[in-house]
């Protein structure tokens, strides 16, 4: 048989190659943009023009000399790495020197660039010049032009040499929206540029410059404030000195969405995807936010570039990383101390929106009194009869200095436990709080323990049965439609509604859910009377817990009221004489 394997023409190779690195209007943003970013823009202006199939991009970057402009669209011509050896420590956004060319094969290109170091009387490699690429990247005209330093780069004519590739976009709304990612992904990376984008001659999209991605977040996240945000940043100096973990989340009592859109992975500067570390993000929210609810996660990872290998994708979206247990690991640790409530969380200074409502409208009801005497209101002896005395609170003191600055001042109907704290008050409802406590207690020590008698349940279906013995109760058949559970969870042994809580368990869910119906069954009910001894012991239980801003649920578990919102309401912002009226 005659051979048919046959070199292709470099024409088509260069077909190909382009087809893969250029694909779409948001491609041709992605690569040109972080051209800009590699010559350290800090301003990033996009047109787009959709109909016309035209893209510009202008930056403020180093710009290019009249030498590198004769090269830049050539294939594989780059200035970011120069052997072997600089793909194992790749600093920049592009390397690989395919995307200007790429262009030149799909479009029609045109550069203006004058570099960062031009003056008056300099040579011709100082100058600004503006140069026409032909199909291929050849030069096919350039000619000296005034502008400022920087590059403004304009794609014509986009797939205009591949109608096919055209015909199979997606509509124009589509291809708006993806570019639009594209652009927050990027800006999110680098929050210290200023970016705008044009569409048809209007501007479309406009961020300013943050100091953190945190900072930049509410400018794209509609909704979402600062307030909602908390960021943290661990050193990681036990894998490599130069190794840290940036996290941005919100917190789980004010902020979540209804899909998982908004959990982010960044790796040195650039959003990648890695299902492994998502999942790992995921399961680290798991029982802190409300059912078919997902967090706002942000993570970046600054990475030494010899752990990552970015040829995995032509699009550099997908990565392999080097000791991705390790990783997922950190990520988990992370993320616990960022939920945990500490000296930097406590004081919250900006309002909650809950807040900022329940001030509002008792302004608008609350009146002034003229009587100037206070009536003492006399205790009773009445308290409900379930007292946490019967629970298993620990009285250890908490090892966070934070917790000894709280104090519980008293109970609001037999419910709500009010604590003290530096920067204000806060409200916390006993039972969720209590429930929080309890259901890591039972995470971290899940025990089934025999029940003598055993407890006899009437009329359970296959499908109950299975679900007792799924999640570890020991039951058999006990006469007819009578079935005997021989064990039960230990903090359920001693309570006399253990039975009711058995025929609980048997609805379903897994293990997971077991353990909250448990806990939320154990915990203190509201009504209950507690003295300022146990509603101690319980505040400090409850800073300790890992999670402690949400019940297992997904319900806020406690209101803060700020110092501030509260000087508002008295209006101790005003002066002495006028509040006299002086």
């Amino acid at each position: 048989m005659a051979n048919t394997i046959q070199t292709l023409p470099q024409e088509v190779v260069h077909l190909i190659t382009a087809g893969e690195v250029i694909d779409s209007f948001a491609a041709v943003v992605r690569e040109l943009v972080e051209n800009s970013l590699d010559a350290g823009a800090t301003r990033i202006v996009v047109y787009l023009y959709p109909e016309q199939w035209r893209i510009r991009v202008a930056d403020n970057g180093c710009g290019m000399n009249y030498e590198d402009l004769q090269y830049a669209a050539s294939a594989h011509s780059t200035s970011k790495i120069h052997n072997g050896a600089d793909l194992w420590k790749i600093h920049s956004l592009g390397f690989r020197g395919e995307a200007l060319h790429s262009l030149t094969m799909l479009a029609d290109l045109e550069i203006m660039s004058r570099p960062t170091n031009c003056y008056i009387g300099a040579d011709i490699n100082n100058c600004g010049f503006k140069v026409i690429y032909s199909n291929g990247g050849e030069i096919q005209e350039i000619a000296a032009t005034a502008m400022a330093p920087g590059t403004v780069v304009t794609v014509s004519n986009l797939f205009g040499y591949c109608k096919a590739r055209r015909q199979g976009l997606p509509n124009t709304s589509q291809q708006l929206k993806a570019v639009q990612e594209t652009i927050h992904q990027i800006a999110l990376c680098h929050p210290q540029v200023t970016w705008q984008v044009w569409h048809n001659d209007r501007l479309w999209i406009n961020t300013s410059p943050a100091a953190t991605m945190g900072k930049l977040l509410p400018q794209i996240l509609n909704r979402v404030r600062q307030g909602d945000l908390h960021e943290l940043t661990l050193e990681l100096a036990s894998y490599a000195c130069r190794d840290n973990i940036y996290l941005v989340i919100g917190l789980p009592d004010r902020c979540h969405r209804h899909r998982p859109d908004w959990v982010r992975l960044a790796v040195n500067n650039r959003m990648v995807k890695a299902a492994e570390l998502e999942q790992t993000v995921l399961s680290a929210f798991h029982r802190t936010l409300p059912r078919d609810r997902f967090p706002v996660c942000l993570l970046h990872l600054s990475i030494s570039p010899e752990h990552i290998n970015w040829n995995r994708n032509p699009t550099k979206s997908e990565i392999y990383l080097n000791n991705l247990h390790y990783w997922q690991e950190q990520i988990n640790q992370a993320i616990e101390q960022a939920l945990r409530i500490n000296s930097d969380t406590l004081n919250e200074t900006v309002q909650n929106s809950r807040v900022s409502k329940l001030i509002t409208t008792a302004e608008k009801q609350g009146s002034y009194r003229t009587s100037r005497s206070i009536q003492t209101i006399p205790k009773t002896d009445t308290e409900a009869p379930d007292t946490i005395n019967s629970l298993p609170l620990s009285t250890q003191h908490s090892s966070l200095s934070t917790h000894s600055s709280l104090k519980v001042v008293g109970q609001i109907n037999n419910m709500y436990i009010l604590v003290e704290h530096p920067g204000g008050v806060w409200l916390v409802e006993q039972h969720i709080a209590h429930e929080r406590v309890l259901y890591e207690q039972i995470c971290d020590d899940w025990q089934l323990v025999p029940i003598e008698p055993p407890l006899i349940l009437y009329q359970l279906s296959a499908a109950n049965v299975e679900q007792l013995q799924r999640i570890g109760l020991e039951i058999e058949p006990f006469g007819e439609n009578m079935q005997a559970v021989r064990t039960v969870p230990a903090m359920l042994k001693p309570r006399e509604d253990c039975h009711q809580a058995i025929l609980e368990l048997s609805q379903g869910g897994d293990l997971k859910a077991a353990q909250v119906a448990v806990a939320c069954r154990s915990a203190i009910r509201n009504g209950t009377h507690l003295t300022i001894e146990e509603m101690q012991t319980l505040i400090e239980q409850w800073q300790r817990t890992r999670n402690p801003r949400t019940c297992p649920h997904g319900r806020p578990i406690s209101l803060s009221l700020p110092e501030t919102s509260l000087s508002k309401y008295f209006k101790r912002h005003w002066v002495i004489g006028k509040s006299h009226g002086i």
